[in-house]
This record gives structure tokens, sequence and C-alpha cells, in this order.
């Protein structure tokens, strides 16, 4: 964060009691920030179709997509000199370390409004965040392929493998994810690697033969593009992949038996709908999960419900529908 406040200080200084670029009536004009690049990116395509929709549907919304590349420490920066520019009402950016940049970049522009999705924060007026409940995601998978293994005769143990450490990771998915799969064996073990990037597939290989070979029948990747690794060792050794955030049953035919869905395409445009509309709140983040269906798993897909024996299948039906009507909950864990 300390990297790009002397720049943010700077353009305060010279831009920020400049008045917003001429704008019409009622437009909201908004910025899609990418912390990443969008071509391969799903969660980041899902984030900018959903406002482009929003767009589509309302003429007053008008809309630019801006990559910001893969270096962290220059994201605070390119921000700044979006919020510099008073060509934007509202930007929208997903990754759990925007709302702490923004929260910065808010202090020297008062009148810039941040729609963080995959982010919380509290008490910052101009920043409105959503984060998804991972723990409830993991639970689902974690318990899936806790099914998948009793079916099977395997050992009590399933993998998962990430790129890096991080809160989310710790705090919510591996938490949820064991939950999950001692709802079927309470002694299990979930065996976590991590590769140490998430580029890596040759050492993500590496892990997951070791995983497999050690008696697991199913590994859930979140190791980005070292994921591919987790497949390819998996075809070979004959076992079973779970895919996290988007529909990943076309990756590998056969081999993704299971797919969980962040729905982030269904929170960018309804949120940005309400703030065209002037009801977005700000100031405030929410956690949704099951029940509100910003997440799932994906038991619709032709490929899933090829694969699948119909006992999976209604087991994770029936799991999915007791969080959607309430009758399980798990809080997320925010810290």
């Amino acid at each position: 964060m300390k990297k790009f406040l002397p720049l943010l200080a700077f353009t305060a200084l010279f831009f920020g009691c400049q008045p917003d670029a001429a704008k019409a009536p009622d437009q909201l004009r908004t910025a899609v920030f990418i912390p990443g690049n969008l071509a391969g990116s799903p969660i980041y395509e899902m984030m900018d179709s959903g406002v482009r929709k929003a767009a589509a549907e309302i003429p007053t919304i008008t809309v630019k997509t801006i990559e910001g590349g893969f270096n962290q420490a220059t994201w605070g920066e390119q921000m700044t000199a979006l919020a510099a520019s008073g060509e934007y009402d509202l930007i929208v950016t997903a990754n759990p370390a925007m709302p702490e940049i923004a929260a910065q970049i808010a202090l020297s522009f008062p009148n810039q409004k941040f729609l963080c999705l995959e982010g919380y924060i509290e008490n910052v007026p101009q920043i409105a965040g959503v984060m998804y409940n991972h723990r409830e995601l993991g639970f689902l998978l974690g318990a899936f392929g806790a099914k998948l293994t009793e079916i099977r005769k395997g050992s009590a143990v399933i993998g998962l493998i990430a790129g890096q450490e991080y809160p989310v990771m710790n705090n919510a998915i591996l938490p949820g994810f064991q939950e999950g799969f001692n709802l079927l064996y309470p002694s299990g073990t979930v065996d976590f690697r991590v590769v140490g990037n998430w580029y890596d597939a040759t050492k993500a290989i590496e892990l997951s033969k070791a995983i497999y070979r050690s008696g697991a029948q199913v590994i859930l990747p979140i190791a980005g593009g070292a994921n591919q690794g987790v497949l390819t060792a998996a075809k070979e050794e004959g076992k079973s992949v779970l895919w996290y955030d988007t529909n990943g049953y076309d990756l590998e035919q056969g081999v993704v038996m299971g797919s969980g869905l962040i729905r982030q395409d269904k929170a960018a445009y309804e949120m940005v709908v309400a703030a065209a509309q002037g009801k977005l709140p700000f100031g405030i983040s929410k956690v949704v999960g099951l029940k509100e269906g910003y997440i799932g798993f994906n038991n619709q897909d032709p490929l899933f419900l090829e694969l699948a024996p119909m006992e999976l299948r209604k087991f994770i039906s029936d799991l999915q529908d007791e969080f959607i009507q309430g009758k399980r909950a798990l809080p997320m864990i925010l810290n």
C-alpha cells in the first residue's frame, strides 16, 4: 500500500479539487478496473459482463474497462489515476486486496464511489463491498468429495492445492472444505499443499501425484494457471478433480467431477443497476452465499448429469437445498 501513497498525494494536490468531467444528468459513468488481465480470467470476465449487461439495459450507464496487469504494486497508482481524472462516478473492481486500496484513494477523492466485489470493508462512506461466503462453497465441495470417495470406497483423505496461502484460503475455504469432508469422514484428512505461485503447473503435477498416491480420490485446485498441472496428474493417475468458482466440467471431460460457481456476473449486474437507480448503499459491505443465490454447486451441467451417479447427484442437490432453504448455515469468517 505504501508504494502508491506518494503518487496518490501528488495526484490529489494537483487534481483533487478539479471539477468532474462533463456528464449528462443522471448518467453513471463506470470504470471496470481489472486487477490482472481480462482474457482467460473467468471471474473478471463475469464482473465485466455483468456491468456491461447493466449498461445495455440502462442507457444512462457508460462503461470503460481498464486492465491493471499482474503487478499488484501498480494497482493503487492506476486506480488513483482513474479517480483523479474525474471521468467516472463509480469504479468497479474485484479482489480481496482492492477495498484497502480504494479506501486510501477515497481519502483524497471524497466524491469518488467504489464497488468492490470479492472484498469486505466497513465504515468507508464511498465504498460498497460484497464478499462471497467461501466457507459455504468450500463445505459443499468438501462434502461432494467425501461422497465421491465413499462411493469409490477410497481412503479418508482429500486434497486441496493452493497457489499461495492468503486470508480467505486459510480462514474460510480450507476450514469449510475440511468441515464438508468431515460430514461423512469425521476423522478424515485434508492434504493441503501450496505451489508457491499461481503458474507452476509442473510443481502442481508433483504435488498432485503425491496426494493421489497417498490414497486421495479427488483434489480441489485453487492455483491459477497451475491448476492445469492438477488436471494433468488426475488424468494420468485415473483420479478426479473438483473445480472452484467457474464451470469446469468441459476443461477435462471425465476428470472434473464437480464444479462450484461464484456468480460474480449476477452481483456486478444487480449492484450497478442499483447504483444507477440511486439505491446502492455505500459505507457497508455484505456477505452473500448460497441462500442469496450468489454461490452454488453446478449440478445442472450436461456432463455432470451424464457422469455422476444418481446417488452422488441426489446427495449434493439435497445438501445445497439445505443451505438455500435456511436449514443449514455457515457464517463466513472474515478475519
